[in-house]
């Protein structure tokens, strides 16, 4: 399993937007077979910082997801979201291996 990590820049006075774009692609995640651990915005400290977390069973399906999400029109209404608004300035992409307290689950 891995889980992407996503750490965004977003903007502060477009927060609601974000949200919007955050909850479009939830379901979307999940459609192609991942597990959406959901979106984190700012509450207290940096007002500018969003986090999403999200995970396949492996890397090749997660690149599986990016090349099938590319041509869903759902997917491309989201991008489109993203244009029309800006709600973000940039993000970062890590990917991560969990560790369970039961290892047959990592």
């Amino acid at each position: 399993m891995i889980t992407c990590y996503l750490r965004y820049v977003i903007d502060p006075h477009k927060v609601s937007d974000f949200e919007h774009y955050a909850r479009l692609w939830i379901p979307l995640v999940e459609k192609f077979g991942g597990t959406h651990h959901g979106y984190f915005l700012p509450h207290e400290g940096a007002n500018d910082i969003a986090v999403a977390l999200f995970s396949f069973p492996s890397l090749a399906a997660y690149e599986t997801y990016r090349s099938d999400a590319a041509d869903d029109p759902e997917c491309q209404a989201a991008m489109q979201h993203y244009r029309d608004t800006k709600c973000y300035l940039s993000y970062e992409r890590s990917f991560m291996r969990p560790v369970f307290n039961d290892e047959s689950r990592s």
